[in-house]
């Protein structure tokens, strides 16, 4: 992306402002949620961007390039964060490298305090194996809300078609852990509307999706899943776990 390209994405977006109260955001919720519950996502993006302007982010897992296309199309050059946690599959950051490359955002790689070498040290090798819940702390929830704490507003890629744990998640809500708006432009997508989208506008998809793997996490916690059943099954299998924390 060149600076002339940025610098404009920056205007359109205003300049920065200071951040909300809890109060104050938690208002906007309240007002707005329902207002935006059946409102198309580039509406709601739109939204958002106008609300928040610069602190205003989206967030991506990259198995897919959807929500990051859609609100590059909205608000270009809207920061993206991607958590790089030292355990991904090469084809993860390949489609994180893929995304920067080919769409209008800047995106931003965040990766934990601590180097994988570093946290063995710690805590031990493998502390996905011993602590998985420590584990997704220190490098995906911890890491998260530090790359938050300029923005009063994020969103996410979250559909509530994937997973029953996922049914009641808000288009505008409150992250009461990280006192912001979290905002899921495509929450109420179904998974065809979610594949016709990926196919009409050529979307950047993880290749692992095609190769057995519906939902995408780090590589040592990740397995491929059975045609039928839970598209989430392969996420920490053979444990209860079934969410990181990010959205609990």
């Amino acid at each position: 992306m060149t600076t002339a390209t940025t610098r404009s994405a920056r205007e359109f977006r205003g300049a920065t402002v200071e951040g909300r109260s809890p109060e104050e955001l938690r208002e906007l919720v309240s007002h707005w949620g329902a207002e935006l519950e059946l409102a198309p996502a580039e509406t709601i993006i739109e939204w958002a961007a106008a609300t928040f302007g610069e602190r205003f982010a989206i967030t991506s897992s990259m198995g897919d390039a959807v929500l990051a296309d859609v609100a590059s199309k909205v608000v270009p050059g809207i920061d993206v964060v991607f958590l790089d946690t030292g355990y991904h599959f090469a084809e993860t950051i390949g489609t994180r490298d893929a995304v920067a490359h080919t769409l209008d955002v800047n995106l931003l790689s965040i990766t934990p305090k601590q180097s994988v070498a570093e946290q063995d040290a710690e805590y031990g090798k493998d502390l996905y194996k011993t602590d998985p819940d420590l584990c997704c702390a220190l490098r995906k929830v911890k890491p998260l809300a530090d790359s938050l704490a300029d923005y009063d507003a994020w969103a996410t890629g979250l559909r509530r078609a994937e997973t029953h744990n996922r049914v009641v998640a808000p288009v505008i809500g409150w992250d009461a852990k990280k006192g912001k708006v979290k905002v899921s432009p495509l929450a109420r997508w179904s998974d065809e509307q979610f594949e016709r989208y990926i196919q009409d506008n050529g979307v950047l998809v993880n290749p692992l999706v095609y190769d057995g793997y519906p939902s995408i996490g780090c590589a040592p916690c990740t397995r491929r899943v059975a045609p039928g059943d839970d598209p989430r099954s392969g996420r920490w299998a053979g444990t209860n776990k079934t969410e990181c924390g990010i959205h609990t």
